[in-house]
């Protein structure tokens, strides 16, 4: 188990290695000079770029780290990050670490409620349609579920709002005013991914259900609900588990939409502000972020999939 840690270890940090140089030449290969897009917000619209003194594009290149060859400009950046520094936001003049560590509470708060969402509703649609396959019950799960990724986390957001904030006035529409304040967000999001797990649960105990020893153990006289509960729920949460890196990625990214939605304090709508406001070092501390983020679940997703799949584990010792 060790050995295959440390081995997927070394590939997460190889992951991580390269993100940094893909992170690092967005910036750099993206049309028109970074530093004349920045300056150019400072000045009253329609304003054009003659306006501009080449001192003060000069100064801000050297701000954002655009000066020097790139391979220079890459050590030094990399240096930055290792010691923790992901730059100076340009907008507010502070470290990015520091505004992205204020704003991670309220993305983590909004993640784990969607999580609850996802599971309240994934779980025994999952299950009721596996256990009625053909049935109305599995049919009503199925519909919900094309209903549920069809509908945009925008769309159904403005919905929710429309009904429970200005028709109902029973939540919240925007901003933090309260633990109320999460539940439509985290409908919004939950939903989403609901839909999509609901749909990979069913097929996945469908498919183990049909197996020979699930069949044989039926034969036997094992009611159908024991065998799902007792036997096959398990094996057939590792396609899932499989997905949940995605799933999880999935929340973190719908949240950037949703959290503009609502106004919700978190690092999604930090990043949408510093987009719209051309502040490439938060855009691109918001990004290598993300990716570190990404790499952390993927890794963790593939040690507890070891756990769960002794197949894997067989595979592993055979190939040392």
């Amino acid at each position: 188990m060790l050995a295959y840690a440390l081995r997927r270890a070394v590939a997460a940090v190889a992951a991580l290695f390269g993100t940094t140089v893909v992170v690092f030449l967005l910036l750099r290969v993206i049309p028109g000079d970074p530093a004349t897009a920045v300056l150019l917000t400072m000045l009253d619209p329609g304003a054009g770029s003659a306006e501009l003194s080449r001192a003060d594009i000069e100064a801000l290149r050297a701000e954002l780290g655009l000066s020097g060859p790139l391979p220079v400009q890459y050590l030094e950046w990399l240096g930055e990050i290792l010691r923790g520094n992901l730059g100076t936001s340009l907008r507010s003049r502070q470290p990015i670490l520091g505004e992205l560590a204020a704003r991670i509470p309220g993305t983590l708060t909004l993640a784990a409620a969607s999580l609850g969402v996802m599971l309240a509703i994934a779980l025994p649609c999952g299950v009721l349609g596996a256990l009625h396959a053909g049935r109305s019950a599995d049919h009503l799960s199925r519909a919900l579920s094309l209903l549920g990724e069809s509908l945009p986390n925008f769309f159904l957001g403005v919905l929710l709002v429309y009904l429970f904030a200005l028709w109902l006035r029973w939540l919240p529409s925007m901003g933090w005013q309260g633990p109320e304040s999460v539940v439509l967000p985290a409908l919004t999001l939950g939903t989403g991914i609901a839909a999509t797990t609901t749909r990979l649960l069913r097929a996945s105990l469908l498919d183990t259900l049909s197996q020979p020893f699930m069949l044989m153990a039926e034969a036997k006289g094992l009611s159908r609900r024991r065998l799902l509960f007792r036997h096959a729920l398990r094996p057939a949460l590792i396609p899932v588990l499989t997905a949940s890196s995605l799933v999880l990625g999935g929340l973190l990214g719908g949240a950037v939409v949703v959290e503009t939605v609502f106004a919700w304090p978190g690092v999604g709508r930090y990043m949408i502000e510093a987009i719209a406001g051309r502040d490439y070092p938060v855009i691109q501390g918001f990004s290598l972020f993300m990716a570190t983020l990404f790499i952390a679940l993927n890794f963790v997703v593939d040690i507890l999939y070891r756990l769960l799949d002794p197949r894997i584990r067989v595979e592993v010792r055979r190939h040392g």
